[in-house]
């Protein structure tokens, strides 16, 4: 069982930091409850003036009020009495289903409805509490979360590599961020696709109107978000819907879902993107009856992590590895795979 040592609180508010920001150097004044909505996960703006006016917000180690306006290069905390949640780490005996092992990383097919790491709402059944119950004295990220490299939907299944050793977190992050590490996936999307391939390219970042959701920035707002490439290329046309591959050049949040509803195909069943209502196809009872048949076979947005590729840290080897479409968009898929050919007959 592995032991987490927690947080300690800072000597001289006796409070425990749970987030830490610098204000950009270009950073507009701007009131701190609005600046922190951008950056805190699901944070209120309640939320937020309800810390200042307890005194857990700090600009510069001085406590501020909501209306504080957020200048360049300020250091913004967030500091409570309680530890964060993230930080009281439990393991947890869940299965892990492993692809590959060695002493130098891991690769996990990860389940859909598995989150990958705490947060908000979610402090136990995600993936690190499986991984720290089964190994030890994993890596903290940048984040200081033991063992990711990257991460995936909660209800994205498919592959993810997971760091051993401190050389290994150092050499595989720096592969993703170098863009040099391999990672397709397999979507179904509403729609009968144009182009047999193509790339979207456009800035991704929080939605201004719906903090949950992401969205593609471009032309006037193309300096906000960050920039995200996604190749795609179609597998199978299914009249209403096509399967289609992606593969990522960059891993913004959400990155394949934005980018398919951006161009016109949201994911089939997306509930967050709008997926789950009847986006394509015909105004027939049956039909509708049809598609709820597929929603209630694939209670999820219909994506998979498939393909995950890297180079060893240890040897230098080109790895890679494939992980068959899961039973429940498997089938999705031949559902609509017979109604594609009852049509054409």
């Amino acid at each position: 069982m592995a032991d987490y040592t927690p947080q300690l609180p800072d000597e001289d508010t006796g409070l425990y930091e749970h987030h830490s920001f610098i204000a950009d150097k270009g950073q507009a004044p701007l009131r701190i409850d609005k600046w922190l909505m951008n950056k805190v996960e699901n944070a209120t703006r309640n939320k937020i003036q309800a810390a200042a006016k307890e005194g857990n917000i700090y600009v510069n180690d001085q406590p501020v009020k909501s209306n504080y306006k957020v200048k360049p290069l300020d250091v913004i905390k967030v500091l409570f009495e309680h530890p964060p949640f993230e930080n009281l780490l439990v393991g947890e005996d869940l299965p892990l289903d492993i692809v590959y092992e060695d002493d130098t990383l891991l690769v996990v097919n990860k389940p859909a409805g598995m989150v990958v790491h705490p947060g908000h709402g979610n402090y136990s059944g995600t993936l690190i509490n499986a991984l720290i119950y089964h190994f030890d004295n994993l890596p903290k990220n940048s984040s200081d979360r033991p063992g990711l490299v990257h991460r995936i939907d909660k209800d994205t299944s498919g592959l993810l590599v997971v760091a051993k050793t401190e050389h290994a977190m150092a050499h595989l992050s720096k592969q993703f961020k170098d863009k040099t590490s391999e990672r397709e996936y397999v979507a179904i999307v509403w729609g009968n696709m144009e182009e047999d391939e193509g790339t979207i390219e456009g800035n991704i970042g929080r939605h201004p109107k719906n903090r949950l959701q992401n969205t593609v920035y471009m032309d006037d707002d193309a300096d906000k978000g960050k920039p995200a490439v996604t190749h795609y290329k179609v597998l199978e046309r299914l009249t209403y819907v096509t399967l289609v591959s992606c593969k990522l050049e960059t891993g913004r949040t959400h990155q394949i879902r934005v980018h398919m509803k951006h161009i016109g195909h949201t994911l089939f069943n997306d509930e967050r993107y709008g997926g789950e209502r009847i986006l394509k196809g015909t105004t027939f009872t049956k039909y509708k009856q049809f598609v709820d048949n597929c929603f209630k076979v694939l209670p999820r947005q219909a994506l998979h992590a498939k393909t995950l590729g890297f180079e060893h840290p240890e040897t230098g080897k080109i790895m890679q590895f494939n992980t068959p479409v899961p039973d429940d968009m498997q089938a999705c898929i031949e559902k609509w795979r017979g109604y594609a050919s009852h049509l054409e007959h």
